[in-house]
């Protein structure tokens, strides 16, 4: 079972306590703008057709990656 998460928070509304901000230029924060994480997700949760069990993890946090 796989239940979409739009939890996702955007570049610009992750901030730090001490007042950091993530670059809009930063080469990861562009590379993570490139990919079509849209349409990935759509395939990714075509792979848990079962409505019983376990939620699967977002596609983000399985690959590892919630720039």
């Amino acid at each position: 079972m796989y239940k979409f998460d739009d939890g996702q928070m955007n570049i610009s509304d992750f901030g730090q306590p001490i007042g950091m901000k993530l670059r809009e230029d930063n080469r990861w924060v562009k590379k993570a703008q490139m990919i079509p994480w849209g349409t990935i997700e759509h395939r990714y949760a075509s792979l848990f057709k079962n409505r019983k069990g376990n939620v699967a993890k977002p596609l983000r946090m399985a690959l590892g990656e919630r720039a």
